[in-house]
């Protein structure tokens, strides 16, 4: 039986090191298994050892089905300058680990960040994303939270070159951003127009989110061609979704697909 309690107990597996010529070495934990394989893509500023990343792994290897987590460039323990780090770039991440690691089917996990992220990737690689599964999913979040800022802020955003973000998930109470940042962001957002994902997606998100509004996930299963969108609402989920029943929602979400797309498969 699975268990989200033993996440503490868990036996640490090394980390091992995807080498990419003239791009950042990626940090990676590689669980192998069955397929379809199951990939998590960390929110903004985090890393592959979250409660998230660790329970999936514990699930996937419950059932036997193959697994990766890792750490975006610049972050954790990849290689890279934080600073010169772009959405572009973490785009650039992700692709490179269904390319060189991904063996056959995956299922995309995608946490805020992630969330925008793994629809770039079901777009690039359409016949190696199998189905989508986003948590408090920030399609453009970023880009959007910017536009939302009153105009005399963004111009003194503009004019120091960077964003004092707010957050109460930063230990400092804001995230520095680079002015851009937010600008190569603009070249990757995907809500002005439908958005080319055919494949099974399910949004989970919590009303009590109050980084990335719930109405996002709403707009991304409106804008998203694929006629198989679920949209799950938690009422009292704030954005980190990590407490135990949304871990059990989001394991239970990911088993179902597996299930779908076992029988679509036979």
């Amino acid at each position: 039986m699975f268990c989200v309690l033993c996440l503490a107990c868990r036996q640490k597996t090394s980390v091992s090191f995807l080498s990419r010529p003239d791009l950042p070495n990626l940090a990676y934990k590689k669980l192998k298994g069955k397929s379809p394989g199951v990939i998590f893509i960390p929110g903004y500023i985090s890393n592959m050892n979250g409660t998230k990343a660790l329970a999936i792994e514990e699930f996937c290897k419950s059932l036997g089905h193959a697994y990766i987590r890792f750490d975006y460039s610049g972050i954790g323990n990849s290689a890279g300058n934080l600073e010169e780090c772009t959405v572009g770039r973490w785009r650039k991440d992700v692709l490179s680990i269904i390319d060189d690691l991904a063996e056959g089917p995956q299922i995309l996990v995608g946490s805020s960040l992630g969330g925008w992220l793994m629809f770039h990737a079901a777009i690039a690689r359409p016949q190696k994303v199998v189905a989508l599964i986003g948590i408090a999913t920030a399609v453009d979040g970023l880009v959007t939270q910017f536009n939302q800022l009153p105009i005399e802020v963004k111009k003194e955003v503009e004019m120091k070159g960077v964003w004092a973000m707010p957050s109460r998930y930063s230990e400092e109470g804001v995230y520095h951003i680079q002015y851009s940042f937010i600008k190569e962001a603009e070249h990757h957002c995907l809500l002005h127009s439908p958005i080319p994902v055919k494949c099974p997606v399910r949004l989970l998100h919590g009303m009590k989110d109050d980084i990335i509004p719930w109405h996002t996930s709403i707009q991304v299963a409106d804008r998203v061609l694929s006629t198989d969108v679920d949209v799950i609402l938690r009422k009292h989920s704030d954005h980190r979704m990590k407490e135990k029943a949304d871990i059990q929602l989001l394991v239970y979400t990911i088993d179902d697909l597996i299930d779908k797309l076992s029988t679509v498969v036979n």
